[in-house]
């Protein structure tokens, strides 16, 4: 063994261990955000990813980290328990990797995808996983060879697929539409909403809710008729779970916020943490009433859905608004909306994207230590106020095509500017 392997086995085991001590504390092992949950059957167990690229094996009986599952390139966005104790894992970098819990690397790699991986369903009988990625794509793929089938249509990134209990696969996508796949025939009945969508979820009893960018979950009957609507979040809703009896959903916004909706009434019955730093997963254990968040500052915390408490006093709470110094600048109201991605000072844990300390005069996909996409690399933007505003007039699709960034635009060229200005004093060196 060389000394630079030794060198870098030791550094692996004693991230372990610090994660482990940190987990028995807190539950804090991640580097960054927790960008996916996924809670075992018995509830004895979780899985975490994070743009850290790294997964983490938990027992929750313990509250220890049992393995750290390092393969992706990237962030991770999706994670999956099989009842067989199989993990699964897809992120920004294409690519599904299957593992079997204690083994260091994945016993196969699911390749197809040309862009990032954001969500995974498995079906009801357990055969088969789909995928939702920002290539428009949905994915099927089988469980027992890794075969796959591709199900075109969404005309911009598809953001969310889950399965009905019938069955039949539902997809979302910033492209404004729902769609309800039969398989497996693979034809599609298409809605379409008001709002691009960011996630979706299936009751047991087959009834669809969506999360989408105007914070509003919408209902649809498993025809795709629209049963109602509740406004969840005054920030776009990113993440959706709900329990296992199908009576709660909770909602992660943007602006740090968890709403927890009674989905028979169709009520908002408390609202827990934020505003702060983003809430970027959430998940129910099987108790139907212990909800678990997975927050921008890298830490899984528990809460009691149906009280707002929360669970352990470590957990207890809300982290420390980012932009607290500057309330009442019109530029840093503007920036939240992008304080979920990106820091203002290199001082900061990175988050999903780069750091925006010395933004103005520098070239696009410069900043060393950060995995910029291809596409990126050959451009020739240098980033200015004016560059920037162009950026949100017309969307970051359209002006860096092969982004990993999430669309959005702002439309008021008052607004554009006085983020610019914003970050123009914020972030110079």
């Amino acid at each position: 063994m060389t000394r630079s392997s030794l060198c870098a086995k030791m550094a692996a085991a004693l991230w372990v261990i610090f994660a482990v001590a940190s987990a028995r504390a807190e539950m804090a092992g991640h580097g960054g955000p927790v960008r996916a949950l996924a809670v075992s059957p018995d509830g004895d167990e979780l899985l975490s990813g994070s743009f850290d690229t790294t997964a983490i094996h938990w027992s929750l009986k313990a509250d220890t980290a049992e393995q750290v599952l390092r393969y992706h390139a990237d962030g991770i966005n999706a994670v999956v328990l099989l009842k067989d104790r199989r993990m699964i894992t897809a992120g920004a970098d294409a690519r599904i990797a299957v593992w079997t819990a204690g083994r260091p690397q994945p016993d196969r790699v699911l390749e197809g995808h040309v862009a990032p991986i954001v969500a995974l369903a498995v079906s009801p009988d357990g055969s088969l996983l789909a995928s939702a990625s920002w290539d428009r794509t949905v994915r099927l793929w089988s469980l027992s060879d890794g075969t796959s089938r591709v199900l075109e249509g969404h005309s911009q990134n598809v953001n969310g697929v889950a399965f009905t209990p019938h069955g039949r696969l539902v997809s979302v996508g910033y492209d404004l539409t729902l769609r309800i796949w039969h398989l497996p025939d693979g034809q599609p009945e298409i809605v379409t909403l008001p709002a691009p969508l960011n996630a979706v979820a299936v009751a047991p009893d087959g009834e669809i809710i969506t999360a989408a960018v105007d914070g509003r979950l919408r209902m649809l009957t498993g025809e795709g008729k629209v049963s109602g609507e509740v406004a969840a979040s005054p920030t776009p809703v990113v993440a959706l779970a709900m329990s296992a009896d199908g009576t709660l959903i909770a909602a992660a916004g943007i602006g740090g916020t968890v709403a927890i909706i009674d989905r028979k009434s169709r009520s908002l019955l408390r609202t827990l943490a934020g505003p702060g730093p983003p809430v970027w997963s959430v998940a129910f254990l099987p108790d139907g009433a212990t909800l678990l968040t997975g927050g921008a500052d890298g830490k899984i915390r528990r809460w009691n859905a149906r009280t707002g408490d929360p669970v352990g006093s470590n957990l207890a709470g809300s982290p420390p608004d980012p932009l607290a110094a500057y309330a009442g600048d019109h530029g840093a109201d503007v920036f939240r909306a992008c304080v979920a991605c990106h820091t203002l000072s290199e001082k900061e844990v990175q988050r999903a994207g780069p750091t925006l300390a010395g933004l103005y005069g520098r070239k696009i996909a410069s900043l060393p230590g950060y995995r910029f996409s291809d596409a990126l690399k050959t451009m020739d933007i240098i980033w200015t106020p004016e560059t920037v505003a162009k950026l949100f007039e017309v969307g970051p699709n359209a002006y860096t095509p092969g982004t990993k960034m999430p669309e959005q635009r702002i439309g008021s060229a008052e607004d554009r500017r006085a983020l610019t200005d914003f970050l123009g004093r914020v972030t110079s060196r």
